[in-house]
């Protein structure tokens, strides 16, 4: 029989090694659209209701600091979330990334400091009652709601395929090697 113990050890393991890998593949994938992207492009809107892609990644900076270096890490953090989405002067594309990777890899460091008993705490984060783990969740989430938000307006300004899942195809048979 399993240790109870052990078995919580290796699930809350594996569930922030997961959270980790979430978190670098969705920024590598923002990465990757904000260097197909002109700086007109990232801050572009079709209509005044949507989000250009600068802003969604300004949004992601800012969720990714409050919730996990701040609401679980203790850091002190200060946050103007509509700011975020009212910015309109440009951000150039180099600065995204610049930002984006500084609070990603500040996130992982959080993360990887964490222990088993660690998810279970409670955490106040943006007026929300949350245990840790749900903060990493909804953190992991949220970025990957907006990276497809990303994704998804990179390929119409771009018409381009971003490659994502070529390896799941075998160009020689034209077979899918989908689990």
């Amino acid at each position: 029989m399993v240790d109870p113990c052990l078995l919580s050890v290796t699930l809350a393991d594996e569930f922030l090694r997961v959270s980790v890998y979430g978190i670098f593949i969705r920024v590598q994938r923002v990465e990757t659209c904000l260097e197909l992207l002109t700086d007109d492009q990232i801050w572009t809107r079709r209509h005044e209701v949507e989000n250009a892609v600068g802003n969604l990644v300004l949004h992601l900076c800012g969720n990714i600091r409050q919730w996990v270096v701040g609401g679980i890490g203790g850091q002190r953090v200060v946050r103007d979330r509509e700011t975020e989405f009212a910015m309109r002067e440009p951000v150039s594309a180099d600065e995204l990334v610049r930002r984006l990777r500084a609070v990603a890899g500040e996130a992982v460091a959080v993360l990887k400091g964490l222990t088993s008993a660690d998810l279970a705490k409670s955490r106040r984060i943006q007026n929300y009652d949350v245990t840790v783990l749900h903060a990493i969740y909804h953190v992991v989430e949220h970025l990957a709601e907006h990276s497809g938000q990303i994704i998804w307006a990179t390929k119409g300004l771009t018409g381009r395929d971003l490659g994502f899942y070529e390896y799941l195809v075998d160009r020689d048979r034209g077979e899918s090697h989908f689990p």
